[in-house]
């Protein structure tokens, strides 16, 4: 079998997380899987991918293209899986994902007719944007849900554990009745829940290859891309004569961008801080909007005098001003914790150019 299925779903979905949980459920019960990140940033190491192999996923990067626009290397590198073995492959792609439909599944069915099996188009949302959707909210942000939704084979909710059972099923019969042209399921990826039923939708169900009618040109959506700045930084940071806490210079860190863009009347859909040290240990701060807590999602075991550290964020927010936000968070914070800082790479570029 070689089968192939595209995560999509706004930012801060948990797209990487359910991919890394699945990769490895499906692994353990199934047949050898992998999962491919993917970004638009210019030779950029992603946060995603590191996370990943750090966690011992079987992974790799696609970087500088969308996936939607290379397809050559994108089918090297699932000829690569399968060579090697792998049953199922799962990728995400950069951004808003919207119009990956149409560019990844039609537009391998056309350049590589009858070279993959495509697993459903599944689309991963996260109860909050199904309230924001339920309430008529969201702004422009809302009509990229919607179009991402009509997109989906598969509609996946994920973070079920965040709901009561009432909750959980008012939230599918919802997404059932406004989107019924796909199967709607929850899961945790924190937790495993959901995972088995996952798999066997991906495993078992195939690919419509439908053409919903969404107009790829809308001034909405192009609006809400132009909001968008997508950044990267990855820098090393020392301490030279003790040691410290590295998951509360992360946390520190991201509140310090969080209260900037806050009071600078922007929002920051997804912001992601990771870090490790030269023994292996490693941690994570995830921010999902300037007005929810911070998420330490993986915290280091041990003090820290060494970390490399890759900064990955999406903000609707000029890129310039973002760029000076997150300069100054890094700088004012590292010299908090008496840190030493060589800058490697930065990348800033906004969505819509």
């Amino acid at each position: 079998m070689k089968k192939y299925a595209v995560f999509s779903g706004f930012l801060g979905s948990g797209k990487t997380t359910t991919m890394m949980a699945l990769t490895q459920y499906y692994t353990k019960h199934y047949g050898k899987a992998a999962m491919i990140s993917n970004d638009l940033g210019e030779g950029v190491t992603l946060a995603d991918h590191r996370l990943a192999a750090l966690s011992g996923v079987n992974a790799s990067e696609i970087t500088d293209e969308c996936i939607c626009f290379c397809h050559d290397v994108l089918t090297e590198r699932l000829n690569g899986y399968y060579d090697a073995g792998c049953e199922l492959v799962l990728s995400d792609i950069p951004g808003f994902g919207v119009g990956a439909l149409e560019h990844v599944y039609h537009g391998l069915s056309k350049d590589y007719p009858g070279q993959f099996q495509l697993a459903p188009f599944t689309v991963l949302i996260e109860p909050r944007s199904v309230a924001l959707l339920r309430g008529g909210e969201g702004g422009d942000m809302a009509f990229i849900l919607r179009a991402q939704l009509m997109e989906a084979d598969l509609i996946v909710l994920n973070k079920r554990d965040l709901l009561t059972e009432e909750e959980l099923a008012a939230d599918l019969a919802w997404l059932g009745e406004n989107y019924p042209q796909a199967r709607a399921l929850a899961i945790s990826a924190a937790t495993g829940a959901g995972l088995d039923e996952l798999s066997l939708a991906l495993r078992e169900g195939e690919a419509s290859m439908r053409h919903p009618e969404i107009d790829y040109e809308d001034a909405d959506l192009q609006n809400a891309m132009d909001q968008l700045t997508e950044y990267y930084l990855q820098y090393r940071a020392e301490v030279c004569c003790n040691d410290f806490d590295g998951t509360a210079y992360l946390a520190d860190m991201a509140r310090r961008v969080q209260a900037a863009l806050r009071d600078g009347g922007f929002e920051v859909p997804h912001l992601k801080l990771l870090a490790w040290e030269p023994e292996g240990d490693f941690g994570k701060v995830d921010l999902l909007g300037v007005d929810r807590p911070i998420e330490l999602t993986r915290p280091f075991e041990r003090p820290c005098t060494d970390l490399a550290v890759i900064l990955n964020a999406n903000a609707s927010c000029p890129a310039a001003r973002l760029d000076e936000i997150i300069t100054e968070a890094v700088n004012s914070v590292s010299k908090d914790y008496q840190l030493e800082l060589a800058v490697f790479k930065k990348e800033f570029f906004n969505l819509g150019e």
